[in-house]
């Protein structure tokens, strides 16, 4: 099945959707909701606005107002008005809402327009819905899917998940394990038998996934609070057991990692971990922890790391928030030159 990856569906969105109306296909929880927030990041000069189409009636949508001068005209719901902006709109769900508010919006995905009301000039508008054969009671009828450009969007490789959550806030103890553990983001499409994944057979209700990656995080980040049945338990119920069982193992490897203020200030002799998945795990966690001051020792003591690892942190730095940091230091500066063919 042809596909898309996440940067190449925001792409044809940002650059095409003034234009098209892109339906965002996909398995549940890869990300997909996630491009309205990348977008609006991108675009400032854009109204970013999110709609939950299952959730909506047509009263969501627009209401009727009675003039005894003009008759009826109908008022679109304020989420589709502009504050001087065109829209930056994402439908989303949109296979799991009513049928009369998929009619409904049939004008705003084919002409940018509600009734009679004209969304702003240069507005882009995107929709996202799952896969049929996910089972989860998406439905589009062909002549509204006649009026969108329908695409498949896929998971995010073990690298790309990397990328994205090393500079958006999520657990380096779940990235690490991600990288142990690639196929955590395979497909049940390619295998069926995949225990880490959403099957539509299975109906499994808790899977592992970009989305309950980020959850697992948070829970992760305070296990030292839980006795390892209650966090084995929460961590079943945000990715299943059979990924949650695997990941607890993994966290013990996690135990063996300094603390960052002492590796910070004694860069040179604070201890370095034996396992190369715990110095990985060390590695994705200094990309979201470092800042001006504590770079320079961060380098110093990557120094003592496996070459692999100190390529693992560049190449994700690097394609993230932190690169001005790094490629402004002089101690990046000379690492780089030293280690190029890392790179």
């Amino acid at each position: 099945m042809l596909h898309l990856d996440f940067n190449q569906t925001k792409t044809l969105i940002k650059e095409c959707g003034q234009h098209i109306t892109v339906l965002v296909e996909g398995e549940p929880g890869i990300g997909k909701s996630a491009i309205l927030y990348q977008l609006a990041e991108e675009m400032p000069d854009y109204k970013p606005v999110y709609l939950e189409a299952q959730t909506l009636d047509l009263g969501d949508i627009q209401m009727p107002l009675v003039d005894a001068d003009t008759g009826v005209r109908f008022v679109p719901n304020s989420a589709f008005m502009s504050d001087g902006r065109p829209l930056l709109l994402m439908i989303d769900e949109l296979g799991k809402a009513m049928r009369p508010v998929q009619n409904a919006l049939l004008r705003v995905i084919h002409e940018r327009k509600l009734g009679s009301y004209d969304l702003p000039k240069d507005s882009i508008v995107f929709a996202t819905t799952n896969l049929a054969t996910d089972g989860v009671g998406d439905a589009i009828q062909s002549h509204a899917s006649n009026r969108m450009t329908r695409v498949v969007m896929g998971k995010p490789t073990a690298e790309g998940l990397i990328e994205y959550g090393a500079n958006h806030g999520f657990a380096p103890e779940i990235l690490a394990w991600v990288k142990a553990t690639p196929h955590s983001l395979g497909s049940y499409t390619d295998d069926p038998d995949n225990a880490y994944v959403f099957h539509p057979k299975r109906q499994n209700r808790a899977y592992f996934s970009p989305r309950s990656a980020e959850k697992a995080g948070y829970i992760v980040s305070k296990r030292e609070l839980f006795h390892p049945d209650a966090l084995l338990a929460a961590l079943s119920g945000t990715i299943g057991e059979a990924a949650a069982r695997d990941l607890q193992a993994f966290l013990v490897l996690g135990d063996e990692l300094p603390d960052w203020q002492r590796l910070v200030g004694h860069p040179d002799t604070c201890p370095v971990p034996a396992s190369a998945i715990a110095q990985q795990m060390l590695a994705l966690r200094a990309v979201s922890m470092i800042d001006k001051d504590s770079v320079a020792p961060w380098l110093t003591y990557m120094g003592r790391l496996h070459p692999e690892v100190m390529a693992l942190f560049a190449t994700t730095a690097m394609r993230g928030s932190k690169a001005a940091l790094l490629v402004t230091n002089p101690a990046f500066t000379k690492y780089a030159v030293q280690y190029s063919w890392i790179f």
